[in-house]
């Protein structure tokens, strides 16, 4: 392609002024007449820079309280004529029509309205019209015409002006063509899902404008890329940039820590976005140290998550450790310095945002979504299966298993004592499997399970379960229960004293 333009005219209307101010003064510098509107033509002016009223192009001023300014046929004829077509060109000169090289425009912020919790009406005001249609005929018309249609957009056009002197190429001009485009599509996404929140249409609308390329994905063979705001969620203060997998692994630790948000100091450990432990004592130091316990071999190379503030003696048992990732709401001084002491280490402040509600996966050729799963069992949700009921403390236990159980790839069976996990089977094909798993794995860092806790994911279709789990001194359970064999578990649990509860919710994570 060639087929080069010099901007000889531009129409400018934009909401925010931050930066524009250099491009104006360029495109004076460089002849370019300039026609604007409202806020934007006061700013100009301002400046001391000549700028032509649209409506002395119209002939029509600012009406319906500015809903209408730029919308008529010699604004929209200006920029969607075709300058090789000598039909357009005669239509031009007949109607008195500008031609019209540059359309600076950016759109009225309705996603930070909705933010912002306005009022559905002020919300409705910050839909655009005019802006995002100027928007569309100077993108579709890339061949004769220049777009720029976000703030974001200004740095690059005013490096286009200084290098080329006001000389653009196709290439060019399709770019932010491209760019317009995008902007335009996520703002309808935007104002489409803002309506149907009360609609409810079975209709999928994503549109992410923030994508940062990874230094691979799951393995270093595939390429990977994070599509949110990252910064919006966290502050990060020290350590190298974050993988695919440390992605993956920060967002297992975020939603099993909201879980403990708000209670008594907890800590936990994960590894492959499974808790390899977690512990709530009187201090985080203690939390630390009773969660590292649960599985210090599979620790190494953990992502490390408080609800509380990290403090030096905390600070100083983590760095004995090597992790990947440390998250935590807050850190001391003294914590930070001693933590920064790993050049690696990615160290994370946690902020209080509101997470998505719903759950997005590729599947086959399409996209399976859900709501999230945003049950957390409570002691009202409890119902006693078993003539033994279990005491305060084991009901404490149970609900501090059950929130581990819900974070843990199914199958799975949790073991806790003493709000500190024991041992957990993570993704057995069989919760037999599952544990026995958990059980070695416990016995082999040396607890004692006599009078400890067991959280299931889902129902037991046989008491195999639960003999097992006596057999290994467990006294009290926790499951949904709903199998058809659900008596034959009560029936052992009543025979040998163990205490079970049903809550109704099954847990799966797949």
């Amino acid at each position: 392609m060639s087929n080069n333009k010099t901007i000889s005219s531009a129409l400018i209307s934009v909401f925010s002024k931050n930066g524009l101010g250099p491009i104006v003064k360029k495109l004076h510098e460089q002849g370019v007449t300039i026609y604007s509107t409202g806020g934007t033509e006061k700013f100009i002016k301002e400046m001391d820079i000549p700028v032509v009223p649209v409506e002395d192009v119209t002939s029509y001023p600012s009406i319906l309280g500015g809903r209408v300014k730029t919308l008529h046929p010699k604004v929209f004829g200006g920029i969607l004529n075709r300058q090789n077509h000598d039909g357009d060109v005669a239509e031009l000169a007949e109607y008195n029509i500008p031609q019209i090289d540059l359309v600076i425009v950016d759109l009225y912020p309705f996603e930070n309205t909705v933010a912002s919790g306005a009022s559905h009406q002020d919300i409705i005001e910050k839909i655009d019209i005019g802006g995002i249609s100027l928007i569309r005929a100077a993108a579709k018309n890339y061949a004769d015409v220049m777009c720029v249609a976000t703030v974001e957009d200004y740095p690059g056009i005013l490096e286009l002006l200084t290098e080329k002197n006001g000389v653009t190429s196709e290439e060019d001009r399709k770019r932010f063509a491209a760019n317009a485009f995008n902007v335009s599509s996520h703002y309808d996404t935007a104002i489409f899902n803002y309506f149907n929140t009360t609609e409810n249409a079975s209709v999928l609308k994503l549109s992410e404008p923030n994508g940062k390329t990874l230094r691979y994905g799951e393995n270093p063979h595939q390429k990977g890329v994070f599509y949110g705001d990252f910064d919006a969620m966290f502050d990060k203060l020290h350590g190298k940039e974050l993988s695919y997998n440390n992605l993956l692994d920060v967002d297992a630790a975020v939603n099993l820590m909201n879980e403990f948000k708000g209670e008594a100091p907890t800590f936990a450990i994960l590894k492959h976005n499974n808790a390899c432990g977690l512990a709530q004592r009187d201090s985080i130091h203690k939390a630390y140290v009773d969660a590292l316990a649960g599985d210090p071999v599979s620790a190494f190379g953990g992502i490390l998550i408080s609800n509380t503030e990290i403090d030096k003696a905390t600070a100083e048992e983590i760095h004995k450790l090597f992790c990947e990732v440390v998250i935590a709401p807050s850190y001391s001084e003294e914590a930070l310095e001693i933590l920064k002491g790993k050049k690696n280490r990615i160290l994370l402040i946690l902020k209080d945002i509101e997470l998505p509600k719903t759950t997005l996966r590729t599947c086959l050729n399409g996209t399976l979504v859900q709501d999230k799963d945003l049950v957390t069992d409570s002691k009202t949700d409890l119902k006693n299966a078993t003539k033994v009921e279990p005491t305060e403390a084991q009901i404490e236990d149970l609900l501090f298993a059950s929130k581990i159980c819900k974070h843990t790839k199914s199958n799975t069976i949790v073991l806790v004592k003493d709000k500190q996990l024991c041992a957990s089977g993570t993704g057995q094909t069989s919760r037999v499997d599952a544990l026995n798993q958990a059980i070695h794995k416990a016995l082999s860092f040396k607890f004692d399970l006599n009078g400890s806790a067991m959280a299931s994911d889902a129902f037991f279709p046989f008491p195999d379960c639960v003999e097992i789990a006596d057999k290994a001194g467990i006294t009290s359970v926790i499951q949904p229960g709903g199998s058809i064999k659900d008596q034959l578990s009560i029936d052992y649990c009543n025979d040998h004293g163990v205490a079970m509860v049903m809550t109704g919710t099954r847990h799966f994570k797949h």
